[in-house]
């Protein structure tokens, strides 16, 4: 808990300074004292730099620890309105003196102004107490604004944020102890409360993607912990995370209500709101936000006799680390390695431990989903260790039916056809055998196409106690990545238009899935088709309009939500896409938040990073992408 005293922070300031013992008394007419509006100015740097000046203001936040290493003093008297002069409070930056001061002292400060990467400072060579009360300050209460302007003219001053405010991104939190909340909803998107990625709803390179973008920034503010620690270096592991425990999450999407004043600041090339003192821990009495806790404790109601989902299974690897040569780790705040980082084809959890945990997750979320066929990405493939192809995805399946109580669950074998040269992760898809059966053998494609991605799988089902007309395919995808910007010549170099690298491949290989499915559909006597997984595309971008000028329809994209969340945007990587035939006998869909929305923490990849043990053995943050699920009725009569 904090230290100073913020839960009295109203009665000190309206009742005057409290003088700091440490500190001598300033003598009244001493020295000329600027106000702090000059020291600011109506710019965006301080037109006293390199000045030596002396200030007095009352103090509304300070941090002792934590890096900052410092106070924020604000003019006696101001935050009742938006100053016209200049803004009213500034930073000063004094590392020697900032332990003996508190929230509500009156005091004087002399010291050089400067710009300490965009954020006008005073380098404090003197602190000194007043002796007479001072005005109180009222913190300013008003729309945050959007432009930099508005927010250079309160910089570092007291407010009380106006207004709805969503968790945007809490993949920092984890880090740097900072997330980022959405302001308000979109103009270009109504009703829209989080920021979607561009090309999730307008084609890459237009002029709208390009507006919500910059919507996108207008609309986003950082909240920060009041440090600048970072959380996975070893000496920060035993402060406790701030604002989040095994249960109390933070979760993209959450609404986050203030309850309390917080200093606009700007670190880091971001504008951020702080506390008025470091948090640490879940319940630090200078958190001043409130944050919803989202229950998804199981997917909607999809409807149908039979539904279809997907689900990344996050490197589910029965090959640890420890199992092979020449691994190096990611490993824990005491050196006990958790997971695989490079030089070696194993890429899950380091060792049978890790493993463990890992497998709790997936399996507990997977009892919850409530697909009958699951496709699943991102699985070992077990033949690269020596083994049968399908070893993993068995022990996989054993588990899940061990938790279940009976054998409820089955996988469907590799063909006897697979590819020479595969990936380390494969597609597979299992399925409940009591609500369908499989039709014919499974089918890998073997096109060049997929040469640096993972092999699309084909399984033809039918409904169990139905008839040929309750036939349909389901393919399992895994399309190549955003990442990696190769820049050799290929077409494939990230062109700025918001699809990042390798779109020219991933367009080639929805090209050869629609070709795929058009030989399913002539093999296994039926129209009726899903294409499903993590095709590395947003729903406008160009690999899933290859998908739909096919035909095919993209349910997930008539979701109310997103499959995953990068750098604060809100979009889906993962889809079901149906042909015409299936697209009819849709009776909802459903994206399962679970994982994208919530604090990377949670994954059994940051098991004891921090004092905070953040693990349970439930469905949060099972994996990185969100599970996708549709519901279809299948009828006899076609």
């Amino acid at each position: 808990m904090s230290k100073r005293r913020t839960t009295s922070i109203a009665a000190v300031l309206l009742s005057g300074a409290v003088v700091a013992s440490t500190f001598t008394a300033a003598q009244a007419d001493t020295v000329e004292i600027t106000p702090i509006e000059q020291v600011q100015g109506t710019g965006d740097t301080s037109p006293l730099v390199g000045q030596k000046t002396t200030v007095r203001g009352v103090v509304t936040a300070a941090y002792a620890q934590g890096g900052i290493r410092g106070f924020y003093l604000q003019s006696a008297g101001s935050g009742a309105q938006i100053p016209t002069e200049g803004s009213s409070a500034v930073f000063i930056y004094a590392p020697d003196d900032v332990a003996s001061v508190e929230v509500g002292d009156h005091l004087q400060v002399s010291g050089t102004v400067s710009e300490y990467y965009g954020l006008t400072q005073i380098k404090a060579q003197s602190v000194k107490s007043l002796s007479e009360p001072a005005e109180s300050i009222k913190p300013l209460a008003i729309t945050l604004p959007s432009d930099e302007a508005g927010r250079e003219q309160i910089e570092s001053m007291l407010i009380e944020p106006q207004g709805e405010f969503t968790v945007s991104d809490n993949y920092s939190l984890n880090q740097y102890g900072e997330l980022t909340l959405a302001m308000g909803t979109s103009s270009i998107l109504p009703g829209e409360k989080l920021l979607r990625q561009p090309t999730d709803v307008f084609a890459p390179g237009s002029a709208q993607a390009a507006e919500l973008g910059k919507e996108n920034e207008q609309r986003s503010i950082v909240v920060d912990d009041g440090a600048t620690l970072n959380f996975s270096t070893a000496k920060n592991t035993t402060v406790a995370l701030p604002y989040i425990d095994s249960a109390h999450r933070v979760s993209v999407g959450a609404e986050a209500t203030f309850t309390g004043p917080m200093i606009l600041d700007y670190r880091y090339d971001l504008w951020r709101l702080q506390p008025q003192g470091q948090v640490i821990g879940s319940d630090d009495a200078d958190i001043a936000l409130h944050f919803e806790q989202i229950d998804n404790s199981a997917p909607q109601d999809v409807g149908g006799n039979v539904s279809v989902g997907s689900f990344n299974v996050l490197n589910y690897f029965t090959t640890t680390g420890d199992e092979l040569s020449g691994c190096s780790y990611y490993s824990d705040r005491e050196g006990n390695p958790v997971t695989v980082r490079q030089g070696c084809d194993a890429r899950g959890a380091a060792n049978q431990a890790s493993f463990e945990r890992q497998q709790s997750k997936i399996v507990a979320a997977l009892s919850k989903f409530t697909a009958d066929v699951v496709v699943l990405e991102e699985i070992e493939n077990s033949a690269r260790f020596g083994q049968d192809r399908d070893a993993a995805l068995a022990h996989l399946v054993d588990q899940l039916n061990s938790a279940a109580g009976s054998k409820i669950w089955k996988f469907v074998p590799s063909p006897d056809a697979t590819p020479a040269d595969e990936d380390v992760i494969r597609t597979a898809i299992i399925y409940r055998n009591k609500a369908v059966k499989p039709i014919g053998e499974s089918v890998i494609l073997e096109d060049e196409a997929f040469d640096n991605a993972r092999e699309p799988l084909g399984q033809a089902f039918q409904k169990v106690g139905g008839n040929q007309k309750t036939r349909f395919v389901v393919v399992a995808n895994h399309f190549k990545s955003k990442g990696s910007d190769p820049k050799d010549g290929s077409g494939n170099a990230d062109s700025g238009d918001g699809q990042g690298a390798w779109n020219a491949d991933r367009v080639d290989q929805a090209k050869a899935l629609v070709s795929f499915a058009d030989q399913l559909k002539k093999s296994r006597n039926t129209q009726k088709v899903l294409l499903a997984g993590d095709f590395n595309s947003y729903a406008a971008e160009d690999p899933i309009r290859v998908l739909a000028e096919a035909g095919y329809v993209d349910l997930g994209a008539k979701a109310d939500s997103q499959s995953y969340v990068y750098g604060g945007l809100s979009g889906s990587l993962d889809h079901i896409l149906a042909s015409p035939e299936l697209a009819s006998k849709v009776t909802g869909q459903d994206i399962w938040n679970i994982n994208a929305i919530e604090s990377v923490g949670y994954e059994y990849s940051r098991y004891n990073y921090n004092i905070t043990n953040l693990f349970s053995s439930n469905q949060y943050r099972s994996s990185d992408h969100d599970p996708v699920l549709v519901g279809l009725q299948l009828n006899k009569k076609g």
